[in-house]
């Protein structure tokens, strides 16, 4: 088909020539001091495109051999980056495969190859890449100096390429998770200290800080990391209000006297002290710092609303505030004589804790 086109193309140009040409009689003169030479206007058009073509391949002939050098050594270094980009590709392949002995081979030859090549080690993305495989082979190899360099060096190569900020963002979070793999907590919280706003507020970066928090004790932190993390759905509804109660908790258990106690209970969101579970800690940590008055006060939100409360939360309440009965005043015998009548005509609070209600009852009474 394509054959047949050029045919036409041809028989139409030959046409178009034939009409042109034939009844064409102008001359062309050159004269040359005594000389004088005359040509039909048809091979003069003729000698003319055929010398303008033959310029035009004498100049393109010249150009390639006058750039062949710098062609050869074009090709050679898209050779070169070539076989580096295959060891790099080679890297990350033996890495995911759990070969980190070759993974770290892998990288360093492809930073050698890299460096052999002056114009392509300004490539600083590629080389602080590079440097970041190594790196992370060696953290699970526990080879904990190369590690170190290789993260110096590909922190270096970032600072100074305009087009390495995600690869320096990415090796300030690999060292605070080194930091956290090596049970270092104070540095991985500075490491997460020093990155932008942006990228902490990121998921990863507030898994890390949670991590951190966790493992420096400080639980109230961690609760508000991990509030963040929930609100950004890092975590499932169910695993976030667990983890979020768990640490509630664990601040609450930190209180050494009822003052921090209460500073504490003070500093947890509302939704945490709206939590019948960490409302029953904090009671049961009143009452161990010796304020059980404090503990009841926490507690009374909840037992208005107590018939509304699942068995577990029932039960969580009953046992806190059996701790904190001493001191217990007779405004509380008429909320504890309607729960001890309503779990006898329900059946629905557990009955081991009807004595215990009946003497807290008389013992208000009393009062």
């Amino acid at each position: 088909m394509r054959m047949v086109i050029w045919l036409v193309l041809l028989f139409v140009a030959a046409v178009v020539a034939a009409l042109t040409l034939g009844n064409n009689d102008g001359l062309a003169s050159f004269y040359w001091r005594g000389w004088r030479m005359d040509l039909s206007l048809n091979l003069f058009l003729l000698l003319l495109v055929a010398g303008c073509f033959a310029l035009m391949t004498l100049m393109q002939t010249l150009d390639a051999l006058l750039t062949l050098p710098k062609r050869a050594r074009q090709w050679r270094m898209a050779q070169r980056e070539r076989s580096a980009q295959i060891a790099l590709r080679e890297a990350w392949a033996e890495y995911f495969g759990a070969r980190y002995s070759r993974a770290q081979k892998a990288a360093q030859r492809a930073l050698a190859i890299q460096a052999q090549t002056p114009d392509l080690a300004q490539d600083g993305a590629f080389m602080a890449l590079a440097h970041l495989v190594a790196a992370q082979s060696a953290h699970k190899l526990q080879d904990r100096r190369n590690r170190d360099e290789h993260l110096r060096q590909a922190l270096q190569v970032a600072a100074t390429s305009a087009g390495a900020r995600v690869q320096e963002e990415g090796a300030r979070l690999l060292a605070a998770e080194w930091a956290l793999d090596d049970r270092d907590a104070p540095r991985a919280l500075g490491l997460l200290r020093e990155l932008t706003p942006g990228v902490a507020r990121r998921t990863q970066a507030l898994r890390l800080k949670l991590q951190g928090s966790r493992l420096a004790h400080e639980p109230l932190e961690a609760l508000r990391t991990a509030r963040l993390l929930a609100k950004h759905q890092g975590f499932s509804k169910s695993a976030a209000q667990g983890l979020l109660r768990s640490l509630a908790c664990e601040a609450l258990d930190t209180a050494r006297d009822i003052d921090q106690l209460r500073s504490i209970w003070q500093q947890l969101d509302a939704s945490d002290r709206r939590d019948v579970f960490v409302a029953s800690r904090a009671a049961n940590c009143a009452a161990g710092l010796g304020a059980p008055e404090d503990g009841r006060g926490w507690l009374r939100p909840f037992w208005e609303s107590i018939s509304e409360q699942g068995a577990d939360e029932r039960q969580a309440l009953a046992e806190a505030l059996v701790l904190c009965m001493p001191g217990l005043g007779p405004e509380w015998l008429q909320r504890l004589e309607g729960r001890c009548s309503a779990s006898r005509a329900t059946g629905r609070w557990p009955s081991p804790w009807d004595t215990r209600w009946r003497s807290a009852s008389c013992g208000a009474r009393r009062a």
